[in-house]
C-alpha cells in the first residue's frame, strides 16, 4: 500500500524537539508493537523504527507500519521506518539427540544429507559452502563458539577437525571468515520481504550480509526509487570494497554482531572508526548496531562498558545508534531508548566531543559548488551563534550535505516530498517538517523563519542560516545561502524577517 502523508504541523499539535543530534534507532517486536508502547518510544527518543524481517510474520509487520503512520498522523511530525532483510542466514540441520558434545581435536563431518545429525556428522544444506571452501578454512558456529578447520572438501561435504568449542545443538548458524560466498544477499525470502516492505511504504530497506558492490545494485535495481537504501558492513568481504559500497548505497550500517565473529574482536573497534569515517566522507548516514545496551534486554539499567560503548559511537563520528532485543524483545524498552538518549546528550554536551567532531571532518573526495556552499552555511552559523541551519532540499542531498558538516545547531530540513522528509530523520541533527515549499526564494526565506520559530528552534531576536537553489525543484542546485533574522512581526502566522 501507498504510505499516507502526515498532515501539515499546526500550532494545535506538539512540537517534538530532541536535546541531543544523534539520532536513536529502535526495533519493535513482541515487548514494543502496541501504540501506546510505540507513541512512548517515539516521545521519549526514538527517531527512527525499524522493522526486523528476521522476525515475525508480514502481517504483524503490517500492523506495526500501520500504528507508526498513524502516529504520524496525529502528531504531523515525519516518522521513518526501516525494514532490514535477513540476509542468507547459513545454519546447521538438526541432531538426533537436539544436542551433542565435542572434543577438541576430534573429526567432524559436515554434508548435505538432511539426516539427523549424530557426534560424527552434521547436514549442512548449503553446497554454496562446500564449493568456496579451501583446505585451512575455518568454520565459525554458533556465533564462534565452535570452530572448525577444513583438512578436506569435496562438492558436498568437508572433512574437518574440531579446534575448539564443547558442544553443538540444532540450526546454530555457520559463518566461513576470510571466504567470499557464490551467493546473492538476497534470498527468495529477502525478495518477497522487499516487496512485501515497499508495498507497505517503508522509507529504508536494509541489506545484510554485504560482500560486494554487486550485492548493493542488485536490490538498489529491485527497489527502484522506492526507498533509500542502508548497506550493512558485516562481512570482512565488504571492508575490502567499502568504499565502492559506500558510493552505491544511500546509508551504511556497522553491524557488528556478524564481524565480530568474522573478524578477530580487536578489529572491530578500528574498522567501526574506519567505516564512520568513509560514509561521512561521502555524506551518507551511518549507524552503529548491535549489543549496545544488551543487558538492559532483562536489566533496567545498562552496565557501565556498554554505555561507554554508546558513548564511543558517538565520538566516533555516527549519525545513529540503535537498539535491537533492547527494544524489540527485552522487559525494559522505554527505559533502553530513554538510557540512549541521556547517553547521547551527556556526549554531545562534552568540550572534547565538539573538539573531536571538528578534528574528523574529512573533506568530500569530489567538491561541488553544493558541498561548498553547505560547509560555508555551517561556518557562518558557528560564527553567528545561529540558532538553526534551515536547507531547503529536492532529493535530500542539501540536508546530508549539511548533516555532514556535524553542525552544533539543529537543522530544519524543508523539502516538498513527504517521503524525502522521512528518510532524512535517519540523519545527524535533521529536524524534518512536512508541508508545502514556497517557489519564489523571498518566500522560501519568510517561509524559513517562520517555520524555525513555530517549530521551536528559533525565537524572536535568533539568527537562522538558509541555503536552498535558485534552481526551483532541481535536485543538486544549492548555490545561495542568507542569514536571517526571526523578529516578532506578524508572529506566529507569518513572522518577518531581515536577510542579509
Amino acid at each position: 500500500m501507498n504510505a499516507p502523508l502526515a498532515t501539515p504541523r499546526t500550532d494545535a499539535l506538539p512540537a517534538i524537539l530532541r536535546l541531543r543530534r544523534t539520532k536513536v534507532v529502535a526495533t519493535l517486536g513482541p515487548a514494543s508493537s502496541t501504540p501506546e508502547v510505540v507513541a512512548a518510544l517515539f516521545d521519549r527518543a526514538v527517531d527512527v523504527f525499524r522493522l526486523n524481517f528476521s522476525h515475525g510474520t508480514h502481517e504483524e509487520h503490517r500492523r506495526r507500519t500501520e500504528i507508526l503512520r498513524d502516529l504520524e498522523r496525529r502528531t504531523g511530525r515525519p516518522v521513518c521506518v526501516m525494514a532490514d532483510l535477513q540476509g542468507p542466514k547459513l545454519r546447521l540441520a538438526t541432531f538426533a539427540a537436539g544436542r551433542i558434545d565435542l572434543v577438541a581435536g576430534q573429526t567432524f563431518r559436515l554434508d548435505l544429507s538432511l539426516e539427523p545429525g549424530d557426534a560424527t556428522r552434521v547436514g549442512l544444506p548449503h553446497p554454496e559452502i562446500f564449493a568456496a571452501l579451501v583446505p585451512g578454512a575455518e568454520l565459525l558456529l554458533d556465533d564462534g563458539k565452535v570452530r572448525l578447520e577444513v583438512e578436506s572438501h569435496g562438492p558436498d561435504h568437508a572433512e574437518t577437525r574440531v579446534i575448539s568449542g564443547t558442544s553443538l545443538s540444532d540450526r546454530k548458524g555457520v559463518n566461513v571468515p576470510g571466504v567470499a560466498l557464490p551467493i546473492s544477499a538476497l534470498t527468495a525470502k529477502d525478495r518477497a520481504d522487499l516487496a512485501f516492505a515497499l508495498d507497505l511504504g517503508v522509507d529504508w530497506i536494509a541489506l545484510s550480509f554485504v560482500q560486494r558492490p554487486e550485492d548493493v545494485a542488485e536490490a538498489r535495481a529491485l527497489i527502484g526509487g522506492r526507498a533509500a537504501l542502508l548497506a550493512k558492513i558485516e562481512k570482512p568481504q565488504a571492508i575490502d570494497h567499502l568504499e565502492a559500497i559506500v558510493d552505491l548505497a544511500d546509508g551504511i550500517m556497522v553491524a557488528r554482531g556478524d564481524l565480530g565473529v568474522e573478524m578477530p574482536p580487536e578489529d572491530v573497534p578500528t574498522l567501526q572508526k574506519t567505516i564512520v569515517r568513509e560514509a561521512r566522507r561521502a555524506g551518507k548516514p551511518v549507524i552503529v548496531a548491535t549489543q549496545m545496551l544488551e543487558s538492559m534486554v532483562t536489566s533496567p539499567a545498562p552496565t557501565r562498558a556498554e554505555a561507554s560503548d554508546v558513548a564511543t559511537a558517538i565520538f566516533d563520528g555516527a549519525d545513529a545508534v540503535m537498539l535491537s532485543a533492547e527494544t524489540a524483545a527485552g522487559a525494559y524498552p522505554l527505559e533502553a531508548v530513554t538510557m540512549m538518549d541521556r547517553i547521547a546528550r551527556r556526549v554531545e554536551k562534552d568540550p572534547i566531543w565538539r573538539q573531536m567532531s571538528d578534528a574528523q571532518r574529512v573533506p568530500p573526495r569530489i567538491l561541488t559548488p553544493s558541498d561548498a556552499i553547505t560547509a560555508a552555511a555551517s561556518q557562518v552559523a558557528r560564527s553567528l551563534g545561529a540558532a538553526a541551519i534551515v536547507t531547503y532540499t529536492t532529493s535530500g542531498s542539501t540536508t546530508l550535505r549539511a548533516a555532514r558538516e556535524r553542525p552544533e545547531m539543529p537543522i530544519l530540513c524543508m523539502a516538498r516530498s513527504a517521503a524525502i522528509s522521512r528518510r532524512l530523520m535517519i540523519a545527524y541533527g535533521v529536524h524534518a517538517v512536512i508541508g508545502p515549499v514556497p517557489d519564489g526564494f523571498a518566500d522560501k526565506i519568510r517561509g524559513a523563519v517562520r517555520t524555525a520559530a513555530t517549530e521551536g528552534l528559533a525565537a524572536p531576536g535568533d539568527l537562522v542560516v538558509v541555503t536552498a537553489g535558485d534552481g526551483d525543484g532541481v535536485a543538486g542546485s544549492t548555490n545561495v545561502l542568507r542569514v536571517a533574522t526571526v523578529t516578532t512581526e506578524g508572529m506566529p502566522d507569518m513572522p518577518e524577517c531581515k536577510a542579509r
